[in-house]
Parts: structure tokens; C-alpha cells; sequence
């Protein structure tokens, strides 16, 4: 995948990098932020402009979260109660969903641009939570400059090691995943407790 991946940029440069990334904030899951780093160690070696490729990503990831908050939006939460009982969703659970996303969905939004899975859905539970789309719009815009300036300059400055860059950036990647689940249990056991200790009352 990495030797394609290579190919196509060598072929096609910022309209791959354009592509992958946005596809991915869409909700495919495909190499965007290989795609970035990758794009910017060809930057490093003069073969794009490390400004275009930042550039670049920036505006494929804004625009393909708005994408993915979208059809959250107008199609995730129906979709979710016409199949929920075969996907084991019911309407507690998309309440939680919505309660989740009121009380921390902005550092979710932008937290989760910087986490592989995350980067896929983030955007879309956000919009079928019914996320107010000024604040996601806002924080999916800061995540996508930060993220897309951040990951840009490391490709761009460690490019040379590419592969070990790209395996410790997994890394960084899995362990933010594992906080962001571990937090997301928490919250939901936290609010699952007055419920329980109200019905024990009864």
C-alpha cells in the first residue's frame, strides 16, 4: 500500500493527497494521514511545496468532516432507529450519544482529528447527535489546521526516516484511542448511575 501510495503521489500530488484525505474525514477509511505525512516528505525533497501540501489538507479534512457531519445529520439518526435493534441501538443509546456529544463534543471533534478511527467518525456522530454546527464548524477548522500544520511539518523535517516516523505516530495514535474509549465508558457508566439508583429507590 505504501509503494502505491508513493506512486500515486509521484503521479498526481496534491490531487491524491486532496482525495485520500478528504474521503477519510468523510468516513472511508483510507491513509489520509499517511497520505499528509508521506506528501510532506516529498515536500522535504522538493518535489511539492510543504505550504501546498498543508494547504492541502487543511481544506480536504474541513471540508470532509462537513461532509460527514452532514450525513449524520440529515440520515445517521434515522438510519440508527430503523436498524437499531440489529445493531443493538435503541433510544437510551442515542440519547447518551447526544448527552456525550453536548457536554464534551467539541473536544471530541477536535481531539478525534488526531486519532486514527476517530478521524473517520467523529464528525459523523457529531452530526447525529445534532451538534450545534457553529461549534463543530469552528473546532473542526481549528483541528484541521493544527492537525494538517502539525503532521505536515513532522513529514516535512523527518521525512528522511519515514517509516519509523509513521510507525510512531500509530503509536501516538492508538494510545489516544484507548483514552478517548476509556473516557466514553466512563461518561456513559456515569450517566447510567442516577437512572439506576433512581429505579433502586423506587
Amino acid at each position: 500500500m505504501h509503494d502505491l501510495l508513493i506512486h500515486w503521489l509521484t503521479s498526481y500530488g496534491y490531487l491524491v493527497l486532496f482525495v485520500l484525505v478528504g474521503l477519510e474525514s468523510l468516513g472511508i477509511p483510507l491513509p489520509g494521514e499517511t497520505a499528509l505525512v508521506t506528501a510532506a516528505a516529498f515536500a522535504a525533497q522538493g518535489h511539492l511545496s510543504i505550504l501546498g501540501v498543508i494547504a492541502t489538507a487543511t481544506v480536504a479534512a474541513i471540508l470532509g468532516d462537513n461532509g460527514g457531519y452532514w450525513i449524520g445529520r440529515r440520515g445517521g439518526l434515522a438510519f440508527a432507529r430503523r436498524y437499531g435493534r440489529v445493531l443493538r441501538i435503541d433510544e437510551r443509546t442515542i440519547e447518551r450519544v447526544r448527552a456525550y456529544f453536548d457536554t464534551h463534543g467539541a473536544k471530541t471533534v477536535f481531539i478525534g482529528r488526531f486519532v486514527a478511527l476517530l478521524r473517520t467518525w467523529a464528525a459523523f456522530f457529531a452530526g447525529v447527535a445534532a451538534m450545534r454546527y457553529s461549534t463543530f464548524m469552528m473546532y473542526n477548522a481549528i483541528g484541521g489546521v493544527v492537525w494538517a500544520s502539525a503532521f505536515g511539518t513532522l513529514g516535512y523535517i523527518f521525512g528522511r526516516n519515514l517509516p519509523a516516523l509513521e510507525h510512531n505516530l500509530g503509536i501516538v495514535s492508538v494510545v489516544l484511542l484507548i483514552a478517548v474509549v476509556l473516557f466514553a465508558i466512563v461518561f456513559v457508566w456515569r450517566t447510567r448511575q442516577p437512572r439506576e439508583n433512581g429505579t433502586d429507590q423506587r
